[in-house]
């Protein structure tokens, strides 16, 4: 059985590259994340297929954000397909309708703090308050987590303050920004290992470059899971 605290990015153009990625990858990995740069390439029927008959699981990262009932309905129908994790921007009214678009089924709704791929210059010229970027991400954290979310996206970097947090007892985490030591950081700014990762207390780890780019994708993937094994 595949470790599911590993999370494969199909960050690729289309659905087709993507089940190929899946084939390519085998066994070793069950849980996958399809996002919005698939989105018009067949992203959600590629979710729906290694979902249905495969049966693996899916992490859709829409990173939804709009007015509440807006958000109450995408989540209500993306709720139908029976997928496992779905991201909303973790603004308390974002998070209250996304939980109750997703009400009656398994979907579980995680709140984006802040992206990976910023840092505090990106978040001065979007006019965000001051402060350290740890801290606004623990205080987005604990109100996503207030509003009812049933997890956090955060990267790793965060991730030991939020699971200290009396908010995310029983919660998830979930950690993009990971990379195997070595790998290109490419756009991210807030990274750890794999390994570090988990032990500062994520339940999952999203990676997606240092697999899809590699030469053999199920070696790239199993050598994560290796460094993964006696944690």
């Amino acid at each position: 059985m595949s470790d599911d605290r590993l999370i494969v990015a199909l960050d690729v153009p289309n659905a087709l590259q993507g089940l190929e990625l899946a084939n390519q990858i085998g066994d070793a990995v069950g849980f996958y994340k399809i996002g919005l740069g698939m989105l018009t390439g067949g992203g959600l029927a590629l979710a729906n297929e290694l979902k249905a008959e495969h049966g693996k699981r899916i992490f859709l990262d829409m990173k939804l954000f709009d007015i509440g009932a807006t958000v109450e309905a995408a989540v209500r129908g993306l709720a139908q397909y029976d997928l496992d994790f779905l991201t909303v921007h973790g603004d308390p009214h974002v998070v209250r309708a996304a939980k109750q678009g997703a009400a009656g089924s398994n979907l579980k709704i995680l709140g984006v703090t802040i992206l990976t791929s910023l840092d505090r210059g990106d978040l001065d010229d979007g006019m965000i308050i001051p402060g350290a970027v740890s801290d606004l991400v623990v205080e987005r954290a604990a109100r996503a987590l207030a509003a009812g979310a049933d997890g956090i996206i955060a990267s790793p970097q965060e991730a030991a303050a939020i699971r200290a947090l009396p908010e995310a007892q029983d919660r998830l985490i979930v950690t993009p920004g990971v990379r195997p030591a070595g790998a290109a950081l490419g756009d991210q700014k807030r990274v750890a290992t794999p390994a570090s990762a988990i032990a500062d207390g994520a339940d999952h780890i999203v990676v997606g470059r240092p697999v899809w780019t590699a030469a053999d994708p199920r070696a790239a993937a199993q050598a994560i899971l290796t460094e993964l094994a006696d944690l």
